[in-house]
Order: structure tokens, then C-alpha cells, then sequence
């Protein structure tokens, strides 16, 4: 990208959160500030190895220093964000290892939520299912316009609202920081059609299979999914 671009860019994020936090209870402070930046992750605004400024983040936010200095340290616990001694506050770049780690947990947390609804939920409504009915449709309508960011999105928030299914808010703690660091994995695929464009059928197919309320055969569909997902990370890490 080039320097234009790239400032075009970093102004355009900046735009999003002050939008952000114009939406927000101003008394939520830096729990609130960290959620933001957060979701710029997970969304895919702030790549591996961005630079983060208190000058530009205090104005936007408008939060003190200290305030967003506290986010920063929330971050950094949560593995989103780092700090380099004399030069700054920086998003992370993840490596292989990461890579079998954080599809370990997927595993874990994603293909269990969705098994285990033939015994905690057998008749779920199909109202639950509506946000990710919504994740799949959007996905869908961005590729038609090769919006491709915008289908990495839709699909973070399926795989969230999916997990969501469970009913714990451990778990959905647990997986605002999973899907954030996700999706710090998926700057290494060049061009992001080529990452999410074979996703988008599974996820309607995913959904197709809970609305039918054939969990075992979901779960047994996503465990795979989530296999061939990891096998694809791992072969752009090893040829880049």
C-alpha cells in the first residue's frame, strides 16, 4: 500500500472510532475505549505491526491519557496490543505457533457450543438463530460487490454469534479476544477473497444445518471446516 493510502486508511479508522465513541456511555471509560480498539482488530482496521498514537487516540476517544494508557494495559493482558520499550504501543504480528494455538481453542469452544445444543437447546427457537441467518446474508451481499473486508467481517461475526449460542458470558469474553487475534492471523493471506471466498457457502451451509436442528452433523461439518481453515493459515505463513 502506499503512504496515501495507508493515511487514507488510518483517517478512515479514525472516523470509525470517533463514531464509535460517540455511541458510548461516556462513563464507561477505558473498559469502553478498550472495547473499541478491540473491535478495530477483530474488524480488520488495525493490521499486524500498526503503531497506535495517544495523541490521535485521546482526541477521538476522549479520554484522558491515563484513561486510554489504562486500555493500552488491557490490551496488552489480552495479547492485542504490545509495548516496545522507547518506541511506542504496537498491534501484534503472530506467528505459526499462534496459528495452532488459537484454532486449538476454536475447536474447543466452537464445535462444543454447537454439539451440545442437541441436549441444552434441541428446539431452538429460530429466532436465535437470526443474527447468524444475518452474518451469512451480508457476507453473501458484500462478495456480489467484491467487498471482500467487509465479508472477513460478516464472518468474524458469525463465528462470534455462533458462539453465542451457548449463553455464557465467560465464553463470549473469552472469544471477543479469540476472534480479534483471528483475525491478526488472516492479514498473511494476500488478498482477502482468496481467505474468505471458500467460507462463505460453509457458513450458509453451517446455518442451514442448525435451522434443520442437525447438530451433530454441524458439529461434525464445523470441526472440519475449522481444520481446513487452520491447514490454510498455516500454508501462507509457510510461503510468504
Amino acid at each position: 500500500m502506499s503512504t496515501g493510502g495507508a493515511d487514507e486508511g488510518r483517517q478512515a479508522w479514525l472516523r470509525t472510532v470517533a463514531d464509535d465513541v460517540a455511541r458510548l456511555d461516556r462513563s464507561s471509560s477505558a473498559e469502553r475505549a478498550a472495547d473499541i480498539l478491540r473491535r478495530s482488530i477483530t474488524e480488520g482496521a488495525l493490521p499486524p505491526g500498526a503503531q497506535l498514537s495517544e495523541i490521535e487516540l485521546t482526541e477521538v476517544l476522549e479520554v484522558s491519557r491515563n484513561t486510554l494508557r489504562e486500555a493500552f494495559r488491557l490490551l496488552t493482558h489480552e495479547g492485542l496490543l504490545v509495548y516496545k520499550l522507547h518506541r511506542g504501543v504496537f498491534v501484534p504480528e503472530l506467528d505459526e505457533r499462534d496459528v495452532i494455538d488459537l484454532y486449538r481453542l476454536r475447536r474447543v469452544l466452537e464445535v462444543d457450543v454447537v454439539r451440545g445444543l442437541s441436549e441444552r437447546d434441541p428446539e431452538l427457537p429460530s429466532s436465535r438463530l437470526e443474527p447468524l441467518q444475518a452474518d451469512v446474508e451480508a457476507a453473501e451481499a458484500a462478495a456480489l460487490v467484491d467487498r471482500w473486508p467487509a465479508v472477513g467481517t460478516a464472518n468474524m461475526r458469525f463465528h462470534e454469534h455462533l458462539i453465542g449460542l451457548a449463553d455464557s458470558t465467560r465464553m463470549d469474553a473469552i472469544t471477543g479476544r479469540l476472534l480479534a487475534e483471528l483475525r491478526l492471523l488472516f492479514h498473511v493471506i494476500a488478498t482477502p477473497r482468496e481467505l474468505h471466498e471458500p467460507y462463505i457457502a460453509r457458513n450458509r451451509g453451517l446455518f442451514e444445518l442448525l435451522e434443520a436442528r442437525k447438530y451433530e452433523q454441524a458439529a461434525a461439518d464445523l470441526h472440519q471446516y475449522l481444520l481446513d481453515s487452520e491447514q490454510g493459515i498455516l500454508e501462507a505463513f509457510r510461503t510468504r
